[in-house]
């Protein structure tokens, strides 16, 4: 029997997905987070922004969450890769997360993978 377990969402800055990024490939299972910069209902497609980089958010299986530009949303999804090389998540899950500060969110996500680097060396020796 095949599984169909989901996977949990790797954390991942904006800044990180880009073609030669282990994160850039399709399938993967992602959680990202960013400011919505645009939402049309119409194909419910997102548009979150972090610094320079962007990422579109199809959000067409999220039910009772309302989107406002210019607030701040993490999303768990799978990446799918066109054949143009445009990155869309395909989000499962998303919640508002205004409030949340960025910047901390960032430098925790850098030491997060740094605890998580050390604790593979020393397992490893």
């Amino acid at each position: 029997m095949a599984s169909s377990a989901i996977k949990s969402g790797a954390l991942v800055n904006l800044t990180e997905l880009h073609p030669s990024s282990q994160f850039y490939e399709e399938g993967a299972s992602l959680r990202v987070t960013g400011k919505l910069q645009d939402y049309a209902v119409e194909t419910a497609m997102a548009i979150i922004a972090d610094g320079n980089a962007i990422l579109k958010i199809d959000t067409q299986h999220l039910r009772d969450l309302s989107f406002q530009v210019g607030s701040i949303y993490q999303f768990i999804g799978e990446l799918h890769i066109q054949a143009d090389c445009e990155a869309i998540l395909q989000a499962r899950v998303g919640r508002n997360v205004d409030g949340l500060d960025l910047n901390l969110y960032h430098q925790s996500l850098q030491l997060l993978r740094q605890f998580q680097a050390d604790r593979m060396n020393n397992t490893a020796t």
